[in-house]
């Protein structure tokens, strides 16, 4: 073979591919570098923040290690919460008392960390959510530590830190098996609402998907509503308590109502409603009151209205009236319940323009089905509370409660 050189055009240069060359992870060096700043500073966080922020560290590519340092000392193991080699400085959250006086300095410090970084906040969440993920490898009084560095951090609104974040890790099944989660997250509702408000606390479980799903943060076996009064009363959470029955008690109204809504569009035996509304109140421990609202709601939100004729609006309603009205007898059992019947017909012809002369009308025609009692009429029509267009509908009255005092006159 020849060794002559190839020939190659003059004046061409010959360009060689530049190779990327990354410059190699030393998240160890980055550590030793942080900590070495906490122990010349004696852990005074106001100076360490002024070192770290004139410092030239890589945050960028170290954000995780960073804040490793701060809630643990130092760099971790992977996949653990186990210290790795390197040096490690004693002014971690971790390290300090469980008290929220001790902890709060470590919530400001790392707010203004953020403030001059606040591509960091991502590497908090990575963070947290593995500390939180761990909480089988910590101390009792450590997951006290976390819990109030996070309701802290909430209450601090550190810097847009996602309510998700804390919420959604902590449902890991073996650690809610535990009782870990139910530990910690009471301390946390603790800490939030010494000083935040309930609405502040119910506004952060909204963000984090947890309103509605408070129970999953127990044990199976304590999973119920009498088991979360319990929990909460125990730990002196009582308006938390309170919320959450209040919130279950809409959700069996919107159940029952639900329920009756189909029945009565599938016309259902009036029997059948009865027995299902029956057992309903039964299982739920509803107020009557509150059933007599709904089945005249229900009732008349079946109507099929026909716009603005009047004359029709009114046949359909009081055909249905009559349809239902011994729906409505089974459950008005009392003059208290019969006259709270009176207010809801009294707030609907109020509301509905539609509605607004049918009032003597439904009033009369319930009369006729046995559901309001003479008594009532009288009581409603003399001394009746609710002003809701009240004149109004008591002059239309008059001539039927006229027809009432006359007809008791004669007997």
């Amino acid at each position: 073979m020849s060794s002559k050189e190839k020939p190659t055009l003059g004046g061409t240069r010959i360009k060689t591919r530049k190779r990327n060359i990354a410059a190699p992870l030393d998240p160890a060096a980055f550590a030793d570098a942080v900590v070495q700043i906490y122990l010349e500073n004696v852990g005074d966080l106001e100076l360490v923040a002024r070192n770290i922020e004139s410092s030239d560290l890589n945050f960028t590519r170290y954000g995780d290690t960073f804040f490793e340092v701060v809630f643990t000392g130092g760099r971790t193991q992977p996949g653990t919460i186990k210290p790795d080699e390197g040096e490690r400085h004693p002014y971690s959250i971790i390290e300090c008392e469980a008290k929220r006086e001790a902890i709060f300095p470590s919530v400001s410090y790392i707010q203004k960390i953020l403030r001059r970084r606040p591509f960091l906040i991502k590497n908090l969440e990575n963070v947290m959510r593995k500390l939180l993920q761990s909480l089988e490898l910590f101390e009792e009084n450590e997951r006290k530590k976390l819990a109030i560095f996070t309701a802290l951090a909430f209450s601090q609104k550190l810097s847009g830190l996602p309510p998700e974040t804390v919420f959604q890790p902590l449902l890991k099944d073996n650690l809610v098996a535990k009782g870990l989660v139910l530990s910690f997250i009471t301390d946390f509702f603790k800490e939030y609402l010494v000083d935040n408000s309930l609405e502040d606390l119910i506004s952060i479980l909204k963000r984090g998907k947890m309103e509605d799903n408070l129970l999953e943060f127990f044990p199976s076996a304590k999973r119920s509503a009498e088991g979360f009064s319990e929990h909460f009363t125990k730990a002196g959470l009582v308006p938390l308590v309170e919320y959450n029955e209040k919130k279950l008690f809409e959700v069996k109204l919107k159940e029952m109502k639900s329920a009756l809504t189909t029945q009565i569009a599938e016309e259902s035996e009036i029997s059948e409603v009865i027995e299902n509304v029956k057992q309903r109140v039964k299982d739920a421990k509803l107020p009557d009151i509150e059933v007599v609202r709904i089945l005249w709601d229900v009732i008349m939100d079946a109507v099929q209205w026909s716009g603005k004729n009047q004359q029709q609006n009114a046949n359909a309603a009081l055909r249905q009236v009559k349809t239902w009205a011994q729906l409505l007898n089974s459950f008005c059992t009392s003059g208290k319940l019969e006259l709270e019947l009176m207010y809801k017909v009294q707030m609907q012809c109020y509301e509905d323009a539609k509605l607004m002369k049918l009032f003597p009308e439904i009033v009369r025609s319930l009369y006729d089905q046995d559901v309001l009692a003479e008594d009532t009429i009288l009581h409603w029509f003399r001394k009746g509370t609710n002003p809701k267009g009240r004149q109004t509908f008591v002059k239309a009255l008059e001539p039927f409660v006229n027809w009432l005092e006359e007809a008791e006159e004669e007997e």
